[in-house]
């Protein structure tokens, strides 16, 4: 799964990198310690036209009357998505890429202390999303969730699930630029496209900030 990431990149490089124009109200970067609700950076497309907008990190079926009505569903099973009624139609028609530095997990040891790590790649990760629009009278919200998959064998060491990420070649695939075919994207990053290392507990709070929480410390 993926319940906290860090997103580094400044917006105009994040817009650059993704060939996107940018929104107005787009959350502030850096942003170390990234929580579920909160405004994340989201690239969209409509076919023609690549956007980075901001959305509400936490998917909204049609049929929750507010946004706590239901389970927070801040991640989409890749193996079920196209038949769980929350989220199949935004599997065909409204994927999106959720840009992030590097994302956290963690482990536990056998009394259930829960240690933190942080997952990287060699650049910017692009993490596979779907979203929607959720529309109550006055209240409207663009919210998303991103995409899991079974972890890889370097992966797996820390969690049974990760992020379905995708390579640049495969963006406009994934957006629905380039045709059908983006469900065969839905699977598990090789072994060496990420590296991960221990960091401080202080992460564990959702209040904590500031880069010294991706910063590696030495293993208990």
């Amino acid at each position: 799964m993926c319940g906290r990431f860090a997103i580094t990149l400044p917006t105009d490089a994040m817009a650059q990198l993704f060939a996107a124009r940018p929104a107005n109200d787009l959350p502030e970067v850096p942003n170390y310690n990234v929580c579920p609700t909160n405004r994340i950076h989201v690239v969209k497309s409509d076919g023609a036209d690549r956007q980075l907008v901001a959305m509400r990190w936490g998917f909204l079926p049609h049929w929750y009357k507010t946004p706590s009505d239901g389970p927070l569903l801040i991640n989409a099973r890749a193996e079920t998505i196209a038949q769980k009624p929350a989220f199949r139609k935004a599997c065909r028609e409204r994927r999106c890429i959720i840009p992030v530095t590097g994302f956290y997990e963690w482990t536990k040891d056998a009394e259930g202390t829960r240690f933190p790590w942080y997952i990287q790649g060699a650049e910017t990760l692009a993490m596979a999303g779907v979203w929607r629009r959720w529309d109550r009278g006055e209240d409207a919200v663009e919210a998303c969730a991103i995409v899991t998959t079974g972890a890889n064998r370097a992966m797996s060491a820390i969690h049974h699930r990760m992020p379905v990420i995708l390579p640049a070649d495969d963006w406009a695939l994934w957006l629905g630029e380039a045709g059908h075919g983006a469900a065969t994207l839905m699977k598990a990053a090789p072994d060496e496209a990420l590296t991960f290392h221990r960091v401080d507990r202080k992460v564990n709070s959702n209040r904590a900030s500031g880069p010294e929480l991706i910063e590696p410390i030495e293993a208990d």
